[in-house]
């Protein structure tokens, strides 16, 4: 299936494209946005763009792309976007910065990745095939008690006790290699159903999440956001779960208030440090003309902000 870049107007008009300006698109995947970008910038443009995935990189489009001399594409995960900015020497003088996280639908449409419970594959999720353990590795030693946080916390799953316990118990007898026998085993233990959901989503997504340490990553890479944009500069940020979201929400509205030493008592106007952030507006939600043409946009929540 064709990866369709989610709320793809909405994230162009939102950066504010300046035909000569620098801007970094720290989720590639199949190149939709990069592309878009690409085409509003002037030859004095120039577009950086990085993804985890050696599959994204290898892909034609990415290819094609690189020919480009305004345009350059590097392996790497988010918290190597400060020494990548660094680098190219772009450190303050970057434009505007996007993030579509999640995984692309690539990924979940190629069984071998082992992301989707819907495909019968070995049982990996890595986003990058090359570092880091497997999730058949992971289940495999993972503490059942450290298992159930997992769950109950990045999948926000309530019958994450009963899911660990099992998969605790049938690892002893074999161990579980493949997305169809951890997702039957699921759906064995789970007692009730979600209305069009499967009793897999939660604990593959909590799975998923902490193989690649993708909340981690995602607060680093806000933090050294701020320091790469220059004054003016466009953070956008879209998410399709509760838990990234959150984190954008909050990390926006801490750096967009003022703060005070709590040690200086009377509290001087110069003792106040101005936000670094501004605030454009609540969550964007993508249209429902998009969402019935792309139904993986139904749980986007795109969040803005601009470097003061």
């Amino acid at each position: 299936m064709e990866h369709l870049p989610v709320m793809y107007a909405e994230a162009l008009q939102e950066l504010a494209i300046k035909s000569d300006g620098i801007y970094i698109d720290c989720t590639f995947g199949r190149g939709g946005h990069s592309q878009g970008v690409l085409d509003l910038l002037d030859s004095n443009g120039r577009l950086l763009a990085f993804d985890r995935d050696s599959d994204a990189i290898k892909a034609d489009r990415a290819q094609s792309m690189l020919l480009d001399n305004r345009f350059t594409l590097k392996q790497s995960c988010f918290s190597e976007l400060e020494n990548i900015v660094c680098s190219e020497g772009l450190v303050g003088r970057v434009d505007g910065i996007l993030l579509d996280l999640g995984v692309s639908s690539p990924q979940l449409d190629t069984p071998e990745r082992g992301f989707s419970f819907l495909r019968d594959g070995p049982l990996d999720m890595r986003m990058d095939s090359n570092a880091g353990v497997s999730a058949e590795h992971w289940l495999s030693n993972v503490d059942e008690k450290y298992l159930i946080k997992i769950l109950f916390e990045y999948g926000e799953e309530k019958f994450a006790r009963r899911i660990a316990r099992a998969i605790v118990e049938q690892r002893v007898k074999a161990p579980i290699t493949t997305t169809k026998q951890l997702a039957d085993l699921i759906e064995d233990v789970v007692p009730l159903r979600e209305k069009h959901k499967h009793p897999a989503t939660r604990t593959f997504q909590a799975i998923r999440i902490e193989i690649n340490k993708e909340l981690d990553e995602l607060s680093t890479v806000l933090d050294q956001a701020i320091r790469v944009l220059g004054p003016g500069g466009k953070l956008v940020v879209i998410s399709f779960h509760s838990l990234e979201d959150r984190i954008v929400k909050r990390f926006i509205r801490n750096e967009s208030g003022a703060k005070h030493n709590p040690g200086k008592l009377p509290i001087k106007e110069v003792d106040i440090l101005k936000g670094v952030l501004k605030k454009a507006g609540k969550g964007f939600k993508a249209s429902a003309q998009e969402i019935s043409t792309n139904p993986r946009a139904r749980s986007a929540v795109m969040r803005v902000a601009e470097k003061i």
